[in-house]
């Protein structure tokens, strides 16, 4: 049975995917949900889906690359619901391109959002929970800030960043009580895996969905990652139950990086 904890979570990239996966099992796990996404009708969609489970929800378009619409998103967080308990940094996006054909451009665009999103979305929230003394930052990472992978490249070097900076921000805000840990999916059957496994066939030169279904049959479980599978251990780092935990950065991926 689900209890109210009258807690606040904010999920950015919400809109769909994994995204819509966490912020849907935060919901479930009775905490009112701020969405965040850079459409508004996908949020809005969402929304309606949570306040059917009888939770509370805000949508605010914004775009985590842009530091003043990150500090807008948190203030409205925080007038709108007096709090802001548990900040999951989702948002992020993937390019696949050989190394040598990345650009300046390239570089600039991705870190831009899944680098610079992310510290936005910790210093946003850091000020918040510093002046409550407690809280929960949560980022996204992925196996591919493990370890390297052809042809993505510039994306594995962000999500490499993101566990440097998890580790950072957890030794600084410990003493506020605030935990930052990240999660680390693999090979998660949503958009953004279609469209690498598309560009990835186009440089490899073999068929379409080829690459996708060799990456799977690595997969010692033996099946494609769900968003629902990052979103469960994503409310294991929201709850209590981690409270001990700081500047880890798990692996969810069926086993496939040790495999």
């Amino acid at each position: 049975m689900k209890m109210k904890n009258n807690k606040v979570a904010l999920v950015t990239g919400a809109g769909a995917g994994i995204g819509r996966a966490i912020a849907m099992r935060l919901a479930s796990d009775g905490f009112d949900i701020v969405l965040n996404d850079i459409g508004e009708e996908s949020i809005k969609n969402v929304a309606s889906e949570i306040e059917e489970l009888g939770q509370k929800s805000f949508a605010i378009v914004a775009d985590i690359s842009k530091r003043d619409q990150v500090f807008s998103m948190i203030n409205q967080t925080v007038e709108h619901f007096g709090r802001l308990d548990v900040m999951v940094s989702n948002a992020g996006i993937v390019q696949v391109k050989p190394l040598l054909e990345i650009t300046e451009e390239d570089l600039e665009r991705i870190f831009r959002i899944n680098v610079f999103g992310t510290m936005f979305c910790m210093q946003a929230a850091a000020e918040v929970m510093i002046k409550q003394n407690s809280g929960k930052i949560i980022n996204a990472s992925s196996t591919s800030g493990k370890r390297g992978v052809e042809f993505l490249g510039h994306y594995c070097a962000t999500k490499f960043s993101v566990i440097g900076l998890t580790q950072t921000a957890a030794k600084e805000l410990a003493p506020h009580g605030i935990t930052v840990n990240a999660y680390c999916p693999g090979i998660v059957g949503t958009g953004m895996w279609e469209e690498i496994d598309r560009k990835m066939s186009e440089y490899m030169n073999v068929p379409l969905g080829e690459t996708l279904k060799n990456k799977i049959n690595g997969i010692p479980l033996g099946r494609i990652e769900e968003p629902i599978d990052v979103a469960n251990y994503v409310s294991f780092l929201a709850s209590e139950d981690s409270n001990y935990m700081t500047g880890q950065a798990v692996v969810i991926d069926g086993g496939m990086v040790f495999s």
